[in-house]
């Protein structure tokens, strides 16, 4: 039996996964996640994960969170680097890919099942270019472009381009970052740590009391804690910034749909989507895609779903591993 080995390297977590072939896309066998604070670079979780399960893969694809050049990888929120030949020597395999984790994703949209899916518009449906979007850590975009008889996974760094104001609030907000940070990236509001500096913002300029709990919370809880407070009704600080946040999510999502003519669809994923669904599901996310001025009507026309599967980057890698492979 050929086994995959696939990795989704993220700036928390890695988790890597075994798949076996199957008829219609690979199946995962066994999945293991590590926290990535507590290994000093991927290789050391890799070694470790190769220890407790005792396989020799045929093939291995990792996907990850970053700009991967000849082969190589410097990790947007982690210290590591990455080598595709490095990572040959541990597996004793000729060849090893290193894939963009967006790219990885795209890559697999086209496999995943409805139930794995929820649809905030319905569209038109179309054989085209898909773009898919993913807040979490950071901000990932990619594309899955058409060539009019098969897909090819095109890798961005769409996160890091400029963030564009669409109101006066969205321009303070921008301001705010500009003296902070310097450059306001479109990720820089549009993550979790984002939605964290959209809520401190907020608690500077607005007259409403502060979160307590999120107040007392650790940095890197703050983003789940302050999503919980908005969408239980408990703080309406919390709740004026997740709306912000989302109307961002659905201009870029737009954004993104316009530059890479996406009439096969805009697809969220990461960690953030599936857990405020309820609130992107409200409408402001699908009135700030759409409002696009003369381009509204195309916006309106374009299909827009939450992939729900949490392993979607880990498919896409397992299925990138397998021949023919596209370069993103």
């Amino acid at each position: 039996m050929t086994l995959i080995l696939a990795g989704d390297i993220g700036g928390t977590k890695v988790t890597l996964g075994v798949f076996g072939l199957d008829v219609k896309r690979p199946r995962l066998r066994i999945a293991e996640g590590y926290a990535s604070r507590n290994f000093p670079d991927f290789e050391s979780i890799l070694v470790r994960f190769l220890s407790d399960h005792a396989i020799r893969p045929d093939c291995a694809c990792f996907a990850v969170a970053g700009p991967v050049l000849a082969g190589k990888c410097h990790t947007t929120n982690l210290p590591w680097v990455i080598e595709e030949k490095r990572l040959c020597n541990i597996l004793g395999l000729d060849k090893v890919w290193l894939i963009n984790d967006l790219a990885a994703t795209a890559l697999a949209v086209p496999l995943l099942k409805s139930s794995e899916l929820v649809t905030l518009n319905k569209g038109i449906r179309r054989k085209g270019t898909i773009g898919v979007i993913a807040a979490g850590t950071g901000l990932g975009e990619a594309l899955l472009f058409w060539d009019g008889d098969s897909y090819h996974p095109i890798s961005t760094e769409g996160g890091h381009a400029g963030f564009a104001p669409t109101n006066l609030l969205e321009a303070e907000l921008w301001r705010h970052v500009r003296k902070e940070r310097g450059h306001v990236s479109v990720e820089r509001l549009l993550s979790g740590p984002g939605l964290v500096r959209i809520y401190e913002f907020l608690r500077a300029n607005e007259q409403e009391p502060e979160a307590a709990e999120a107040e007392q919370t650790p940095d890197n809880e703050k983003p789940a804690v302050i999503a919980e407070l908005a969408m239980k009704g408990k703080n309406t600080l919390c709740k004026k910034a997740l709306d912000i946040f989302v109307s961002i999510y659905g201009a870029e999502a737009g954004n993104l749909a316009l530059r890479g003519m996406t009439t096969g669809g805009i697809y969220l994923a990461g960690g953030i989507a599936p857990k405020i669904l309820k609130w992107i599901e409200k409408g402001r996310f699908m009135k700030a895609f759409s409002d696009k001025g003369r381009f509204s009507d195309l916006l309106s026309q374009i299909p827009v779903k939450v992939i729900l599967n949490k392993e979607t980057a880990l498919l896409g890698a397992a299925i990138y591993s397998l021949p023919p492979n596209p370069e993103p």
